[in-house]
């Protein structure tokens, strides 16, 4: 019987493939965090990682954004060879470490123009050789999606999908969606994920399927995600809802509103992003975040529980 990774230390997460850290997941029944940070900018606290402080607030997984596989950098991390960068903010934050890839579609382009530093660089293209790159690195999963302007489509998240699941089998845990519309304006509002995406996903070999948690795009209800999710789990697949429009930086309020909207939703993870400033969520809404889906015992357990267990 696979431990529920709620309940998981640094040593049982470190030894987990891909299927296995689904599985752990699943037993945990909604009450799972995933932090998404960015290591390429200055960290709130100057010297200690961005991942760090997000883990210490009681995340319970981490996603590495922006960060190149070519050139890996996270500010406030101890000189380490390039090559051992994830695995060196997993040892410091005894989590599940994951980074973002971008697929393109040649055919298609981004609408919209944002600022420089979400500019798409080679190494965080979502090719096979990127992905080879990763998972020597030492990431515990991958997740397909674009940022703001990129020009992701949901069609490029499943072609690339297939190809990784052939390529990874169960090494490696595959999420893929979008949380807004990555610059694609006909993949908007409540098109941004539709029931066709989720079994395109799902088919294609997704773990866990991203869509936007409810109040967070427009037009994105509670209801609708809610019909998202019990798909996904008809398909046997797991689900997480993002908050990446910048609301991690909202008032607690808000958040705690949009965790239990998410709650309802029955989705098995729940995500903050990186721009509570620039870099990652407030803090303080991380903590209230994670009291809300789980309750203080379990979130302060894993605040508590040492690295080196």
């Amino acid at each position: 019987m696979r431990k529920r990774y709620l309940d998981c230390t640094a040593s049982e997460i470190q030894n987990m493939t891909g299927r296995e850290l689904a599985e752990a997941i699943a037993g945990s029944e909604g009450r799972i965090l995933v932090c998404e940070t960015i290591g390429a900018v200055r960290p709130m606290l100057g010297d200690v990682t961005n991942a760090e402080f997000a883990a210490a607030m009681g995340a319970d997984l981490l996603i590495l954004n922006l960060f190149d596989v070519t050139a890996p950098a996270i500010c406030g991390l101890p000189d380490v060879a390039p090559e051992e960068t994830i695995r060196e903010v997993k040892r410091l934050t005894g989590r599940a470490v994951g980074i973002n890839l971008e697929p393109l579609d040649e055919s298609r382009e981004s609408a919209v123009d944002t600022n420089g530093e979400w500019n798409l660089t080679s190494g965080r293209a979502a090719t096979i050789e990127n992905a080879e790159r990763a998972v020597e690195m030492g990431a515990d999963f991958i997740v397909l999606t674009g940022n703001p302007g990129v020009g992701v489509t949901n069609r490029a998240i499943t072609n690339t999908l297939r190809r990784y699941r052939d390529k990874f089998g169960d090494r490696i845990m595959l999420i893929a969606g979008k949380m807004h519309a990555a610059g694609i304006l006909s993949e908007s509002g409540e098109r941004i994920i539709t029931e066709e995406d989720v079994t395109s996903f799902a088919e294609a070999g997704a773990d866990v399927i991203l869509m936007p948690a409810p109040g967070t795009v427009p037009g994105i209800t509670t209801e609708y995600i809610r019909s998202l999710v019990a798909r996904a789990h008809e398909l046997g697949k797991l689900t997480l809802t993002a908050v990446g429009t910048s609301q991690e930086g909202a008032d607690t309020i808000t958040i705690r509103e949009i965790a239990l909207m998410c709650k309802m939703t029955g989705t098995d993870l729940h995500h903050l992003g990186d721009s509570g400033y620039v870099g990652m969520a407030i803090p303080e809404n991380i903590l209230e975040y994670g009291k809300v889906i789980r309750g203080v015992r379990h979130t302060y357990h894993r605040m508590a529980s040492s690295i080196n267990r």
